[in-house]
């Protein structure tokens, strides 16, 4: 039993795995309630597919695929949804006096003896990936409460609206705290709520894709849109107009910041709930994807005392992100910093942030003039939409404000074109921008399925065409931490374009985007295929991923 009961960190650096530099810095990195194992993953330290296999070897534990195997609702019913999303276990089947249970972490005794002792079965683990069981206890039980689904639906649509009043037990309730919470454990960025003819459609968006995991039917469309508007303190009794509104709550012990969208449809009021993940958000520079030279020159374009600093990607490509990276960045005491946004998305500690109200006048433009005689030192405007936004802007980076903004072009080397058609004079425009970095998203590899391959022939002469020699390329083979799609999570491609004096005169002789592509081409600037390029030669995307956001010019 004591040579059972050996550490994690100890079994890893004697599988030569980790190194016992790596385990130190994990230990003193990793917070109360956070596990080892999760902590050396997130670092980059182990993948957890390398995690599984030592526990395998080492303990002796059986490796299982959940998706192959059939649950027992008995089994099921010994251990509560709460306590198996709380400790990351399914239990599987009954084997005399022993539970089969689906664990991520087989060394983790404490909960071991806790399901002992609430089941009075001896606990016999097996081992499988975080994600596949967090997707199978909400995929398990949620059939269970389809039952409760149905009953409800069943019931008029007058006393489920009713229902919606009820104490925190009542069905609906829970129901929308469920769908919630497993957009939440899925990493989803959005929930979508289509109503149909027939029925109601339930999606996810997970890594920018749109998948439909549920569906309920159509008479319970009423009382799922009255609870979530009740939740969102909108008006219950309006289904013809479009309604904003926010959540904050706590589900399963952990915050939630919602963002609610309805939008009435000929089927009725389509919802979108958009999770906003303050962990995610709120990144360091070094999280954000720059490759080295990019990073560097980014660092001193917002370093600078004033000037512009404009971001550019489409709705979804990480701007804000960005944009509240480089805020945390030069969040110091000495600064005074402005925001002016639609909408706040995330609260910053020491920044003073301005929610834009059109409805009572408060613009970007009537923000930004009312901030700027607030002794600003940064600004940061949410987007640049019209031509008196953009020349306050311009004229406060002028006097010796830093400006930071998100503009919406395709690229950053046409976003100083758009604000001159914006009917900004030339002069002030080239005066003030000091640079413009353009993003998107793509979708990484799956750490636990990837595998290489030797790249086609139209693979290498896209490397070939962009002056890169190409490599090893790797994909991801499809598993059940990835839903098997083969990726997982996403990093950000960037290209940065730094203003001096020659792209200055082009542009003041209003010389065509083509040549002063040609030209920053000829100074070294890398595009967005080409970061995104190196990221697969890195093995972090695939050429498929980078094509999808980024022309082949």
């Amino acid at each position: 039993m004591v040579e059972k009961r050996k550490r994690l960190g100890d079994l890893l650096v004697e599988a030569n795995v980790i190194t016992t530099t790596q385990l130190e810095k994990a230990l003193q990195t990793k917070t109360r309630t956070q596990k080892l194992g999760d902590t050396l993953v997130d670092l980059g330290f182990i993948t957890e597919q390398q995690l599984l296999e030592v526990l395998e070897y080492q303990l002796g534990v059986p490796r299982i695929q959940l998706s192959q195997l059939k649950v027992e609702p008995n089994a099921l019913s010994l251990i509560s949804k709460d306590a198996a999303l709380r400790n990351i276990v399914l239990p599987l089947r009954i084997e005399g006096n022993r539970l089969i249970t689906a664990m991520a972490d087989p060394m983790d005794y404490f909960t071991i003896d806790e399901m002992r002792l609430a089941t009075g079965f001896h606990i016999e683990p097996a081992l499988a990936l975080k994600d596949e069981i967090v997707t199978a206890i909400h995929k398990y039980y949620y059939e269970q409460d389809q039952v409760n689904s149905d009953t409800e639906a069943g019931v008029e649509a007058e006393a489920l609206e009713n229902a919606v009043q009820a104490g925190e037990e009542a069905p609906v309730i829970r129901i929308v705290n469920d769908l919630i919470t497993y957009g939440i454990q899925q990493r989803a960025s959005d929930i979508h709520i289509d109503p149909q003819e027939k029925s109601i459609l339930i999606r996810y968006r997970v890594d920018g894709v749109l998948k439909t995991e549920r569906s309920f039917a159509k008479s319970m469309q009423n009382v799922l849109t009255a609870r979530i508007k009740i939740m969102a303190d909108l008006n219950i009794t309006e289904t013809r107009l479009p309604q904003d509104g926010r959540i904050k709550t706590t589900l399963s012990m952990q915050a939630v910041d919602l963002r609610i969208s309805t939008l009435p449809t000929v089927y009725g009021e389509k919802i979108v709930i958009r999770i906003l993940d303050s962990k995610n958000a709120l990144s360091n520079l070094t999280e954000l994807g720059f490759n080295t030279l990019n990073y560097d020159r980014f660092k001193k374009l917002i370093e600078r005392p004033s000037g512009m600093v404009l971001l550019t990607g489409p709705t979804g490509s990480g701007k804000s992100t960005t944009l509240y990276a480089a805020l945390q960045h030069l969040n110091h005491e000495e600064v005074n910093i402005i925001t002016v946004e639609d909408p706040v998305e995330y609260q910053l500690t020491g920044i003073n942030q301005v929610q834009v109200n059109s409805e009572i006048g408060l613009t970007f433009a009537a923000g930004l003039r009312s901030i700027l005689r607030q002794d600003p030192n940064i600004v940061m405007v949410g987007e640049i939409r019209d031509k008196e936004t953009a020349e306050i802007a311009i004229r406060a980076s002028l006097t010796g404000h830093l400006v930071l903004s998100t503009l919406h072009t395709n690229s950053a080397v046409a976003s100083i074109p758009r604000l001159m058609d914006m009917g900004v004079e030339p002069y002030m425009v080239v005066s003030s921008v000091s640079g413009v970095a353009a993003q998107r998203l793509v979708r990484k590899v799956c750490p636990n399925c990837k595998e290489a391959y030797e790249p086609s022939e139209m693979e290498i002469d896209l490397f070939t065409r962009r002056g890169l020699k190409p490599g090893t390329l790797f994909k991801g083979a499809g598993c059940s931490s990835c839903g098997h799609t083969g990726y997982r999570g996403r990093i950000a491609i960037h290209e940065l374009l730094v203003m001096d004096d020659t792209i200055r005169g082009m542009l003041m002789n209003q010389e065509t985007v083509t040549s002063i592509r040609k030209y920053v081409t000829e100074e070294g600037m890398i595009f967005l295929i080409d970061d995104g390029l190196l990221k697969a030669k890195k093995g972090q995307t695939t050429i498929e991923e980078v094509l999808r956001v980024a022309l082949d010019e």
